[in-house]
């Protein structure tokens, strides 16, 4: 009896977190919280209208998971070569066959710790370029600052907005619509763009929101994916000098409205530049890879290895990274409209830059259309949407500027607000690349089938 009462006592903490954490977990009263399901589609920065009480610290533990099964094929007329330190011909294709992707998860733990302030944890628990955990990254979110007891303080957090911490950093408005290792709820197709923008820096973003619509941010980060406090030794080729770790700045103008109770509509325009780095990521700091697995890539590896998955070999097969390593300046503009069930999201985009050996930048220019219908009236629990993107850039090491084109259908269906299921067609065709180049004359296309879960 009385080792009875003892493995209760050592259990009862236990079981009453799992009970507190299934409880928390069904919580909605998160403060300008963007919502990990079907709530948070078409949802972009938080605004200042939130309804939601404070009435005590609350914990939400929250989850994304995903699986995808394929078939996709690709194909190439590049020039067979050999390379030193390889295997085989380097521009040969890894033979594609239907089957399951690795599946892909995502930790979500928010706290309310006060009134008007909102702390995040995001850890990919499994994903296809890193199947052990990594921590995403987190942040500390403030619309109120009751502590500083000051009302003039207060009149002006009803309009402003500051959010501190290494997350992905607030370019653009397709951000907010890409999938995220597990977390692919959001997106209506099965992958992001062709160049796809996203990287998790330190920093900090500070809005203003207007009532009429109208809102600013301006942020800050340190440029970097990875942090670093090793001084540089390398020389940029473009100034002569020793390279330094400058920081990074990013900014959006836009003005969101919801006209009336069939028609939204926004629209933004957003820069992000970084002078100097140690190696911005800006269109490579994905840590959880492409949804589209093995497509234009080779099976041969360093030291005469033949890798029986491309997963981590080649983790963002189907994108396409200009490689502004050393410094980048790049601006969007993204329109968004949604007319009853009828949306519409645009993007245009010019970025420029360069790698630490060059002297001068390069340009790609990335323009993308969304189109999606959701029915049936009030629930908007299906949908059929088409994409066109494309991409134009001067590639280093190439001649001529290289174009991709990509044209992608997908249907899906919530079957809750928390359990999803959709599938798309893709055709992907590279030009302009030469014969030497895996790339030369590739193309690839197929579908893709893919349950989400986001709670």
């Amino acid at each position: 009896m009385k080792n009875n009462i003892q493995l209760i006592r050592k259990l009862l903490p236990v079981a009453l977190l799992c009970f507190g954490a299934s409880a928390f977990a069904q919580d909605s009263t998160m403060q300008y919280f963007r919502f990990n399901d079907k709530r948070g589609i078409n949802v972009f920065e938080t605004t200042k209208n939130d309804s939601a009480i404070f009435t005590g610290i609350k914990v939400k533990v929250g989850g994304n998971f995903e699986q995808s099964f394929q078939t996709l094929r690709d194909q190439n007329t590049a020039t067979p070569m050999t390379q030193a330190g390889f295997t085989g011909n380097v521009n040969s294709l890894i033979p594609l066959t239907d089957g399951f992707d690795l599946a892909m998860a995502n930790l979500n733990i928010d706290a309310q710790l006060s009134d008007g302030i909102r702390v995040n944890l995001t850890t990919y628990l499994a994903s296809r370029h890193h199947e052990d955990t990594w921590v995403k990254g987190g942040y500390i979110q403030f619309d109120k600052l009751l502590f500083m007891h000051s009302k003039w303080v207060d009149n002006i957090m009803q309009h402003l907005t500051i959010k501190i911490g290494q997350f992905d950093v607030d370019y653009g408005d397709q951000h907010y619509r890409r999938s995220d290792g597990g977390n692919t709820i959001y997106n209506p197709f099965a992958e992001n763009y062709i160049m796809d923008e996203f990287a998790t820096e330190i920093g900090g973003e500070f809005y203003y929101h207007s009532n009429t619509g109208w809102f600013a941010m301006l942020g800050i980060s340190n440029g970097e994916l990875d942090p670093t406090i090793i001084a540089a030794t390398r020389t940029d080729s473009a100034t002569g000098q020793l390279n330094h770790y400058a920081a990074a700045f990013h900014g959006k103008l836009g003005y969101d409205k919801q006209i009336n109770n069939n028609l939204r509509f926004r629209l933004t325009g957003a820069f992000y530049e970084d002078q100097s780095a140690n190696s911005n990521t800006l269109f490579g700091g994905d840590r959880t890879g492409s949804h589209y697995f093995g497509v234009m890539s080779n099976q041969n590896v360093a030291n005469g290895t033949t890798l029986s998955n491309a997963n981590d070999y080649n983790p963002f097969s189907g994108r396409y990274n200009p490689g502004f390593s050393e410094a980048v300046t790049t601006f969007m503009i993204n329109p968004f409209l949604k007319y009853k069930g009828l949306e519409f999201f645009g993007t245009y985009e010019n970025a420029r830059g360069r790698t630490i050996t060059e002297t001068g930048t390069r340009q790609a220019t990335q323009y993308a259309a969304d189109l999606i219908y959701r029915f049936p009236k009030g629930k908007e629990n299906f949908w059929i949407g088409a994409r066109y993107n494309t991409v134009t850039a001067s590639a280093k090491g190439i001649a001529n500027d290289i174009t991709i084109n990509r044209e992608a259908g997908s249907v899906g269906w919530f079957l809750t607000r928390n359990i999803m299921l959709k599938a798309e067609y893709v055709n992907q065709v590279y030009q302009n690349y030469p014969g030497n180049n895996i790339l030369n004359g590739g193309k690839f296309d197929g579908m893709v089938i893919e349950a989400s879960i986001g709670f």
